[in-house]
């Protein structure tokens, strides 16, 4: 079982510069919601309550200002500063004492998700033992993605990093669950020539151990990655045509909380007191309503 996930916050985000200059990518907004609550309500929905969030040195202050420590959404959420981007598998290395020695999700800070039977997935992908699972979803330009090709009846054959000649068009999104060996696997990947950690090398691992699964992010579902302007824009759109049409909000963090019962009403109260008048505060009072 998978009770403990990282949401890895940090980079630079160049592609997003000035913006990204005075203010983390993860908290500038998708329509009404800083961007971190949406990899938050992904975890969350998974049933995950113990968090850890990698942010960049010096923007500590700005994320405990929006989510202090979880406790008003009856989880557990703990920091911890990045000194500069060391490629993604570097999270475990970061949160070893964290994951101590158990299963962990991951979820890149800055990848949207969205589907009907999303939380199902999710709920089903936490209850990995052993190895290690993928989320893949199919795209139009594989080759910017790292992507797996995968054989008729749905085992990956290979992972490729950004590949030049197609070998597939189902993009390895940026969800990922891992056993507990993750950690002694890390420490034993070399750095590649962008003298970074590539999890393509991690993933690698476990299929050459012939232990890594993977499930797709059907027609039904969506998978954003925000890194530049254009997709953060993009997102924001979506989330504002989709709840604006159908009423519901997408990622309301509270709403899960107080679904999954880690919450009651006083929390909710709390939590329109927090945010103060607002369209966000206003849709929280009809929880409770």
């Amino acid at each position: 079982m998978i009770n403990k996930a990282i949401i890895l916050a940090g980079g630079m985000g160049t592609r997003m510069s000035p913006l990204t200059k005075a203010v983390n990518k993860q908290l500038l907004p998708i329509y009404d919601k800083p961007l971190i609550f949406y990899p938050l309500s992904i975890l969350m929905l998974a049933k995950i309550k113990d968090i850890l969030i990698i942010v960049n040195k010096g923007q500590l202050s700005q994320y405990k200002k929006i989510l202090p420590d979880g406790k008003r959404l009856g989880i557990n959420i703990i920091y911890k500063e990045q000194n500069y981007p060391k490629g993604l598998p570097d999270a475990f290395l970061l949160g070893e004492k964290f994951i101590d020695n158990k299963n962990v999700a991951l979820i890149l800070g800055d990848n949207f998700f969205y589907g009907q039977d999303l939380s199902s997935k999710l709920i089903k992908s936490t209850k990995l033992k052993n190895g290690a699972k993928v989320i893949l979803h199919k795209v139009i330009k594989p080759e910017l993605y790292g992507v797996a090709k995968t054989s008729k009846s749905g085992k990956i054959i290979s992972i490729k990093e950004k590949p030049k000649k197609y070998i597939s068009d189902l993009a390895v999104t940026g969800l990922y669950f891992f056993d507990k060996k993750v950690v002694e696997y890390t420490k034993k990947l070399k750095p590649s020539s962008r003298n970074e950690l590539e999890i393509a090398d991690l993933l690698n691992v476990y299929l050459k151990k012939k232990k890594l699964t993977s499930d797709i992010l059907g027609r039904g579902g969506a998978w954003l990655d925000t890194g530049s302007i254009e997709d953060f824009y993009k997102t924001s759109a979506f989330v504002s045509a989709i709840e604006n049409r159908q009423g519901f909000k997408i990622a309301c963090i509270e709403e899960i909380a107080f679904n999954n019962k880690w919450i009651n009403k006083k929390e909710i109260l709390d939590a329109i007191q927090f945010y103060g008048r607002c369209d966000y505060s206003n849709y929280l009072k009809k929880l409770i309503s």
